[in-house]
């Protein structure tokens, strides 16, 4: 469906398998088409997380529906500019990796741009790499995925309309997406060659695809805005035959999503989406809940909303109740209290309640207020690390551990013991390791050890029991790159077996799924397939399970179903124990487009969830943390 707001056709799929099995679908249909005609089949593939999913699909229909790529060939879209093809990072090796080397295309068929060029001969690579094209016919389906800042291929913002195959110099934000990718942003290359968008626009059909939270504001932007070479993914709008392929999180901030009022008619049933427009017209106006007049609603497409209620005070009362039900200083419930109007119920207390942490710091990090309150309030709180987060330390933290236990093996005479040769080993390990290599096995099991001193200290500090101090090590982390396995039934059988063990009656688990990597994305899946084989369980007829946000951003007022105030000493106790992770400290590995630190991160997003209630004419707040209810009965 698309509206009078979206100059570019969307195809919203429920997830990112939907999408990828449409895109494979429709790429293996080009190819069926074409071998039927005896002709080549031409598509323009792209590198990154984004198209993984399609490639693998396409492996599978090889295999075991008997797809043939003897007919086609392909052109990458880029390449890292200086880059190695044997290099971990290298779009060469990422295309072996996950389709070329599964299927029986033709090697000669294969056209990637070629990092190691000579500078001086760049200027003749690209025309020529232009002139393949052309000389094959031009490329028929070509595969998109879109940065933060709109560049598609690497044609960053300012790129030019007519813009062929180039070296081109990479924006920060590019290089800070791509630091995880190079263990940091110092290991990433400056420059990248990329076809252009002209060249792109060529292609007689395109599908771009995204995915996630990450993305969906740039979409927005890309296929509701002007055309500009500011956002260089706009300049598709003028393209006859492409469709944009989206999940419903890089959906939300169209606005079909955001805004449904504004561009059709709404199913005003909905009470959440009663709440979402009040919030929205609140902030449109500058007014709290109970001051919105009826002419609020008329001049803001929500007269049929109006009619439907009679008038502005009955939807402001019943909207401003619902929020204000939201609050509460007891997130595992107030015992001795009626609860029907809180969002936790009172019994039973003390409640077993069990934090779930993707890297052994989100949970200090996205909730670390109310873990402490849960703490105080006497419930008896557990903790669970997904992942080592081993990937996440700095070699010069590990250094630092390393001088520590050489300076005490020196001290106190030690002499030449086991600790002080493996030390010395891992010395020597890290001194011939170049940048962007992976990490060998004794220094991944360092930088793991470094992440639970680190964690333990924390819950310490909160006052958890160490007994109640759980690292999973789930399997689909722990491959010493950035690329994870998939996840298996091994991982989610650990944490079936936890959940077995602690029976809890409160899980907290991280819904915040834009971190730059997706480790947030399958610890959150791993959690939701494990209850779904255990829902019929007993103990299961009395959890609450609540997801929280903060690391990288915060859940929308509307969506909030339980609002925990932070005071502004717990404000700080919560820095405290976020402090307690020295190796993150200062400055993360992985920052994403967000330089500061987490701590400062989450007390931005805390303040301003307490303040947009304050606005909404609420209490007011030093800061809020906010919890999505999760029903998987």
């Amino acid at each position: 469906m698309q509206n009078s707001f979206e100059k570019i056709p969307i195809l919203i799929l429920d997830n990112h398998i939907q999408a990828a099995n449409w895109i494979a679908e429709t790429v293996a249909a080009l190819i069926k088409a074409k071998n039927a005609k005896g002709e080549k089949a031409v598509i323009g593939l792209a590198t990154g997380s984004t198209p993984t999913n399609v490639y693998k699909e396409l492996v599978r229909k090889h295999k075991t529906e008997g797809l043939s790529f003897k007919n086609v060939i392909t052109f990458n879209l880029d390449e890292y500019y200086p880059m190695e093809p044997h290099r971990l990072q290298s779009y060469v090796r990422f295309m072996k990796e996950h389709l070329f080397n599964h299927i029986d295309i033709d090697p000669k068929n294969i056209h990637i741009p070629d990092g190691t060029v000579r500078k001086e001969s760049i200027s003749e690579f690209c025309n020529n790499y232009e002139n393949l094209i052309e000389e094959v016919g031009g490329i028929d389906i070509q595969l998109l995925g879109i940065g933060r800042n709109g560049h598609i291929g690497f044609n960053e913002p300012g790129s030019d309309r007519n813009s062929k195959t180039r070296l081109i110099t990479l924006e920060h934000s590019t290089i800070a997406d791509a630091a995880s990718d190079f263990y940091g942003e110092d290991d990433v290359p400056r420059r990248a060659v990329t076809m252009g968008i002209s060249t792109i626009l060529k292609a007689r059909q395109i599908i771009l695809m995204a995915l996630g939270e990450g993305k969906s504001k740039i979409i927005r932007e890309a296929v509701e805005g002007t055309i500009t070479n500011h956002v260089p993914a706009s300049f598709l709008q003028k393209h006859a035959n492409t469709i944009v392929l989206l999940d419903k999180a890089s959906a939300n901030d169209l606005t079909r999503s955001k805004t449904p009022w504004l561009a059709d008619n709404c199913d005003w049933e909905d009470a959440r989406l009663i709440r979402k427009a009040v919030v929205w017209l609140c902030q449109k106006t500058n007014k709290p809940i109970l001051k919105l007049t009826d002419q609020d609603f008329n001049s803001n497409g929500m007269i049929d909303l109006l009619a439907l209620e009679g008038s502005s005070n009955k939807i402001n009362i019943k909207v401003f109740n619902d929020l204000q039900r939201t609050i509460t200083g007891w997130p595992g419930g107030k015992p001795n209290a009626d609860n029907s109007n809180r969002p936790e119920r009172e019994l039973p207390y003390p409640k077993r309640v069990l934090i779930f942490s993707p890297h052994p710091d989100d949970d200090v990090i996205s909730m670390g207020g109310t873990f402490l309150r849960l703490v105080e309030q006497k419930h008896d709180v557990y903790t669970a690390y997904q992942t080592t987060g081993s990937i996440a330390v700095h070699d010069d933290d590990v250094l630092r551990h390393l001088d520590f236990v050489l300076d005490t093996s020196e001290t106190f005479g030690l002499g030449d013991n086991k600790q002080e040769i493996v030390s010395r080993e891992i010395l020597e390990a890290l001194t011939n390791k170049k940048p962007g290599d992976t990490d060998p096995e004794n220094v991944r099991q360092i930088k793991t050890l470094i992440r639970r001193s680190e964690a333990k200290a924390a819950c310490r500090y909160a006052g958890v029991k160490p007994e109640n101090v759980f690292f999973l090590d789930m399997p689909f982390y722990d491959t010493g790159t950035i690329v994870k396995k998939e996840l298996s039934q091994a991982d989610i059988q650990i944490i079936i077996d936890l959940l077995r063990k602690i029976k809890p009656h409160q899980i907290f688990a991280a819904g915040d799924l834009s971190d730059p990597h997706g480790t947030h994305r399958v610890c959150l899946q791993a959690i939701f397939k494990a209850l779904e084989e255990v829902k019929q369980e007993e103990w299961t007829k009395d959890c609450y399970v609540w997801l929280y946000r903060g690391a990288w951003q915060e859940w929308e007022i509307a969506d909030i179903d339980m609002a925990v105030p932070i005071s502004p000493d717990e404000l700080l106790r919560k820095r405290k124990s976020i402090f307690k992770h020295q190796s993150q400290k200062d400055k993360a590995l992985f920052p994403g487009i967000d330089d500061r630190e987490f701590w400062q991160r989450a007390e931005e997003r805390n303040r301003t969830t307490a303040k947009l209630y304050d606005q909404l004419g609420m209490a007011e707040y030093e800061a809020i943390e906010a919890f999505v209810r999760y029903y998987f009965k």
